[in-house]
């Protein structure tokens, strides 16, 4: 299953390309050394229902979920990094999983710098030049593996609680892979449910 969730972006990367071709909106004047773009507003989810098994990962830039990306320094922003951590905490709440599908969180994962993880340095220097723009783009990333004891119960994926829960998120590209084939689609707070 873990094979399938990174397979994902790779088999829908064509698709992703020609989107970037014909609407390219990142306002920053630098580049970025991966495929996934920082853009602002805009959130990741991959998501793959396998037999009972249920994969979601999401990666948002860290402004739309806690509102920056800077280290939490104030006990105010201190706050908001413990209250975005809590609702991520709590993902059957924050994905409306139908209750008719019996699911039971199996394993979750949560990393970001904010919430104290050492940050990626793939691509950086090694002589530490690149400390300037270190954690300027600070990502929020959520992986969660449920069991669900009655798939055929979910139909929809349906992101409207993520919606309003966050609401700098305005939309969110989805990649899935779900019994009637893969799909990639763009929701948003006015439209934010998907089919399986």
């Amino acid at each position: 299953m873990r094979r399938l969730l990174l397979a994902l972006p790779f088999a829908l990367l064509p698709l992703a390309v020609a989107h970037a071709a014909v609407e390219h909106d990142h306002d920053h004047d630098h580049e970025h050394g991966s495929l996934g773009a920082h853009e602002h507003g805009v959130a990741r989810l991959n998501a793959a229902l396998d037999g009972q098994t249920l994969e979601l990962e999401l990666e948002s830039p860290a402004m739309n979920l806690v509102g920056f990306e800077h280290a939490a320094t104030s006990d105010a922003d201190k706050a908001k990094v413990a209250t975005v951590r809590a609702q991520l905490d709590k993902p059957l709440a924050l994905f409306n999983l139908p209750a008719a599908a019996t699911c039971t969180v199996a394993q979750q994962e949560l990393e970001s710098p904010l919430f104290g993880d050492e940050p990626d340095h793939e691509g950086h220097d090694e002589d530490g030049d690149d400390d300037e723009h270190h954690g300027e783009h600070s990502e929020i990333h959520a992986h969660y593996q449920f069991t669900c004891a009655a798939p055929g119960a979910l139909k929809n994926l349906d992101l409207a609680t993520l919606f309003k829960t966050f609401p700098a998120t305005q939309k969110i590209q989805v990649q899935l892979i779900g019994p009637s084939g893969q799909q990639g689609v763009e929701v948003t707070a006015k439209a934010p449910a998907l089919k399986f």
